[in-house]
């Protein structure tokens, strides 16, 4: 392959389609519209969902679900993780601001320390929500945990 023989893809160029310039253009008559209805029409716009008049998806379907506007969302972080954490800056007490800077939690969430994996260092642990399986293996390493 050279710059002399290179080539558009197969079927990538096709001529214009000319619209409303007669019937030799092969679109005339009804410049490939169809005949009559609002599609036809000049300033024809479709709205967005309507099926012809035909009740629309949307509306066919039930509404479902609901969303609890009091839910309350948790950052999860497991045991292993605070582990890693520990041992890398050789702590003594891991917060918020500390997961924060280790990029596991974002400035304003709220955190779960969860219970997958072990833990040995002994740190005293601040979050907003511990599980008990957590709670147990931190106070179980001569560590504390702080509810917030």
């Amino acid at each position: 392959m050279n710059l002399s023989n290179l080539k558009p893809k197969e079927g990538s160029l096709g001529r214009e389609k000319r619209i409303g310039r007669g019937q030799g253009s092969g679109h005339g008559g009804t410049s490939t519209r169809g005949h009559k209805g609002a599609q036809s029409r000049s300033g024809y716009s479709s709205k967005q969902g309507f099926e012809g008049g035909q009740m629309p998806l949307q509306r066919r379907l039930p509404k479902f679900g609901f969303k609890n506007p009091n839910r309350v969302e948790y950052k999860a972080i497991n045991l292993s993780t605070l582990e890693a954490i520990a041992a890398k800056g050789n702590l003594k007490a891991i917060d918020l601001e500390t997961l924060v800077a280790a990029g596991m939690a974002a400035k304003g969430d709220r955190v779960k320390i969860l219970g997958k994996g072990a833990i040995t260092a002994a740190v005293e642990v601040s979050a907003n929500a511990f599980s008990k399986s957590a709670a147990a293996a931190i106070e179980a390493a001569g560590g504390k945990t702080i509810v917030l």
